[in-house]
């Protein structure tokens, strides 16, 4: 099995090539399970679409060698082309490592982000509800996931803004100065939009946000903001100082023609959405300035990640290879218990009459003798010990619970000391 991804993000792909690989929920699910399932050779498939970076990871049988970019574009029916320059391809530990250090928001565009470990943790969700996750992805997303939880609680990464949302609100600030008593139009209820209403209504702005009709009653509105039908958001615009949009829609929600025809233009026009929302050309409107989540700007980061994040992420990519290697180890195991019950049986005391007792303790210790024998180059007392210390918990919790059910069923053996 060999672990692979491709991604393409800010950092080499501008906001026009993104977009042609940006995909709704629906569409990522769709994806991973034609990928899964029409690709030869693949095990598992996960797409981490966001606004900032699409990423196919792929876990392929051995000697199977893909460019997950190129099975993306063909899944999608693109030309793989004009993305090949901004395509990055991982492999191994490199990919692994890659995830865990998105998931704690360390490849962010906003270093530190808030919104991409519940981005990656939808990943995996997606594909695992479409079949499409093996259980090799499925542990390095849930270590990446875990990763990036700690990061977020034990690691101060930033002061700034960590999320679009608030980077959005204070670029405002910085342009107009204070936006208390400005009028601002969210369009779009979904995760990003009322986080953006909510920081807008925080900064002192009086929030409008459209609702679609057919959603009415499975929406929640932020606090103290107003609504308005989302099929009335070109009159609700009018005379706002703010429109900021931030909807999955595969159309424009605001064109250029929409907002020549205002009486009173907002001045400042948000684009949170990928693919955009808003027209290019609205930009070029006298008196309004349009910002979309690459010109919005972010400091990118300078300097060297923490410590302690580093040390985190060693931690788990190291729990991660554990598992692996145990996984990689099973058939052999499994050979191993066959080896040595067979290796046992031809000892002369298996022919003698042997009660189960004493047929149980000779079987045992035989097995014991042929490990401890063939591993005395890599265990120590020491460790020994700890697994003599296991074996008797574990023995002693099942002899409760047998006591306490008068349940004579056989007490399992704890398989890994």
């Amino acid at each position: 099995m060999v672990i692979m991804m491709s991604g393409l993000d800010y950092s080499l792909a501008p906001i026009e090539l993104r977009e042609q690989l940006s995909f709704t929920k629906a569409q990522v699910g769709a994806l991973v399970e034609r990928i899964r399932s029409e690709v030869e050779g693949v095990l598992g498939c996960v797409l981490l679409s966001t606004c900032n970076r699409t990423e196919l990871y792929l876990s392929c049988e051995k000697g199977r060698e893909l460019q997950p970019g190129e099975v993306l574009c063909a899944a999608v029916g693109l030309s793989y082309a004009p993305f090949a320059r901004a395509f990055v391809t991982r492999r191994g530990s490199d990919a692994a490592r890659h995830l865990m250090e998105v998931s704690g928001g360390l490849q962010s565009q906003i270093w530190g982000e808030d919104q991409i470990l519940s981005q990656v943790k939808g990943a995996i969700a997606i594909a695992r509800e479409e079949g499409a996750a093996d259980p090799v992805l499925e542990t390095l997303f849930r270590n990446a996931v875990a990763a990036g939880k700690e990061i977020k609680t034990k690691v101060r990464l930033t002061g700034v803004a960590t999320s679009a949302a608030a980077r959005a609100v204070e670029v405002l600030r910085g342009q107009m100065g204070s936006l208390v008593g400005k009028k601002a139009l969210v369009i779009g209820n979904g995760e990003m939009g009322r986080l953006s209403a909510t920081l807008l209504r925080e900064a002192g702005c009086a929030v409008t946000v459209t609702l679609r009709t057919y959603r009415h009653g499975e929406t929640v509105v932020p606090a103290g903001c107003g609504v308005v039908p989302y099929d009335d958001r070109l009159s609700a615009m009018e005379g706002m100082d703010i429109v900021l949009s931030a909807t999955t829609s595969p159309h424009y929600t605001v064109t250029a023609e929409q907002v020549s025809q205002l009486g009173c233009r907002p001045s400042y026009v948000v684009d949170l959405a990928m693919p955009r929302d808003v027209d290019a050309a609205v930009g070029d409107l006298p008196e309004v300035r349009l910002y979309n989540v690459d010109t919005l700007g972010a400091e990118r980061h300078q300097g060297e990640v923490p410590a302690e994040a580093l040390d985190i992420l060693d931690d788990y990519m190291g729990r991660f290879y554990e598992w692996n290697n145990y996984r990689k180890c099973l058939p052999a195991i499994e050979d191993l218990k066959t080896a040595i019950t067979e290796r046992v049986l031809t000892y002369p005391e298996v022919e003698e009459d042997l009660d189960a007792e004493d047929l149980i303790e000779l079987a045992v210790g035989r097995a014991v003798d042929l490990l401890t024998g063939g591993l005395k180059e890599h265990i120590s007392p020491e460790d020994l010990e700890r697994c003599v210390g296991k074996i008797k918990v574990h023995t002693a919790v099942k002899s409760r619970e047998r006591e306490g059910s008068h349940d004579r069923k056989r007490i399992p053996f704890p398989a890994i000391c």
